[in-house]
């Protein structure tokens, strides 16, 4: 930091948050290589035939993503943000190894476990350690700005993972390009990352004075953003569903339309669009929030998804028809993507906030392992149209819950913890 006083807010902090920024970008890029592929790879070098043994993939990358999110939450004011971010990349640098050299699925299935501790571990420090800088002010644009640098990753190497695997073995493209984003996101976060710890000390110390200067337990954390506050548990529904309809697009979508005879260039697009107008509109949408309020957002983003999904399942296969559903559901997302984490981040205090990000984080993602066990099993059963419009009743039927469950607040300075919780180290 030189001689500068430590500030909140984005300008202050412009350097790290940029750095941070770029970082996720190459977070997001080791997920969206896989998008517009792996599935594929599955039934087509693998040979598997059921649809729930294609999407395991995803199955076991949710769940250990959902569960390492909950473990970072609850290290990061032990460990440090930068170590766990250095750690998550460390995560990663088998994962192109695993697939090169894999004989038979369950190798694949092993990999996407290690990338998804990579997620869990360097987006949630990513995301936290931008909170930690800008302060409450803005959190609707950090939140933007880092979802949209993630899922901006994940759409370009959707994108040119389906164009590359035209012309080159889809496995080969993985395994490259994965490679060489790992040894990125790892060299970058060892030399150049700093902690911000001091930062979460500044904004409690101005914000939160009388209280008391320690992070919440686990079990406290996980029942305040699992069934106790509303603000709360809202989120987390809403999350879990957004990343079950998530997981459906990632795994489901690519089957479905090469099912009704489009080229992997064409899926390729289709699973680049999606993340992509997800990716560019989340930052106004995370800045709208700051001025607008969170409810609205989210209420809307999923219920927009909703439709979007609905045309998708009613499109049979058609290209013209799934581009346009992938332009709505990205759109939906991005309404709701930045908005839940600054939600949450409004209703606790800063040392509450990466252990209750972390909760939220949990089940968010444990939405990837039950959107593809659903799309799997129901596609088996149903067919890709039925599975498809199945998920899209239950994410119309979140955003129902968030508008009745939800209060309605204006984004601010943290919330106070409740009286009733005490806190220890």
């Amino acid at each position: 930091m030189g001689d500068r006083p430590l500030e909140l807010g984005l300008r202050e902090n412009l350097p790290q948050f940029a750095l941070l920024v770029a970082i996720n970008a190459f977070v997001g890029a080791m997920v969206g290589l896989e998008r517009s592929t792996l599935p594929l790879i599955g039934q087509e070098e693998f040979g598997l035939s059921s649809n729930v043994a294609v999407l395991s993939f995803i199955v076991a990358f949710g769940l250990v993503k959902a569960l390492t999110n909950l473990g970072a939450g609850a290290l990061a004011e032990r460990v440090g943000r930068r170590r766990l971010l250095i750690a998550g990349w460390a995560a990663a640098l088998p994962v192109p190894a695993l697939i090169a050299l894999a004989p038979n699925w369950g190798w694949v299935v092993a990999a996407n476990a290690l990338l998804g501790v990579n997620q869990g571990l360097a987006w949630s420090m990513t995301v936290v350690m931008k909170i930690d800088l800008v302060g409450p002010r803005r959190r609707g644009l950090a939140l933007g700005l880092n979802e949209g640098a993630g899922y901006g990753g994940v759409a370009l190497a959707a994108g040119l993972a389906g164009w590359l695997a035209a012309s080159f073995a889809a496995r080969d493209v993985i395994v490259v390009a994965a490679a060489a984003t790992a040894l990125a996101g790892f060299g970058l976060s060892l030399l150049f990352v700093r902690d911000t710890g001091e930062h979460v000390a500044l904004e409690q110390a101005r914000h939160h004075p009388d209280a008391e200067g320690r992070a919440p337990r686990l079990r406290q954390a996980f029942a305040r953003a699992s069934y106790r506050e509303p603000a709360l548990r809202s989120c987390s529904q809403a999350g879990l569903v957004n990343n079950l309809n998530d997981g459906l697009a990632w795994g489901l979508v690519p089957l479905f339309l090469a099912a009704h005879s489009a080229g992997v260039a064409e899926i390729g697009l289709v699973a680049a669009v999606y993340p992509a107008v997800w990716a560019v509109a989340q930052v106004a949408t995370g800045a709208w929030s700051d001025s607008v309020g969170r409810k609205p957002l989210i209420v809307a983003g999923m219920l927009l998804q909703a439709g979007a999904l609905a045309l998708l399942a009613l499109s049979g296969g058609g290209f013209a028809l799934a581009l346009a559903a992938a332009f709505g559901l990205g759109l939906g997302t991005a309404l709701v993507y930045p908005t839940l984490i600054a939600a949450i981040s409004d209703a606790v205090s800063p040392l509450a906030r990466a252990p209750v990000v972390g909760v939220y984080r949990l089940w968010r993602d444990m939405g990837y392992a039950l959107g593809a066990l659903i799309a799997g099993a129901a596609s088996d059963a149903l067919g890709y149209g039925g599975a498809i419009g199945l998920v899209a009743g239950l994410t119309a039927a979140s955003g129902l819950w968030a508008l009745g469950d939800m209060p309605a607040r204006r984004p601010g300075p943290v919330a106070e913890e409740p009286q009733s919780v005490t806190f220890h180290r």
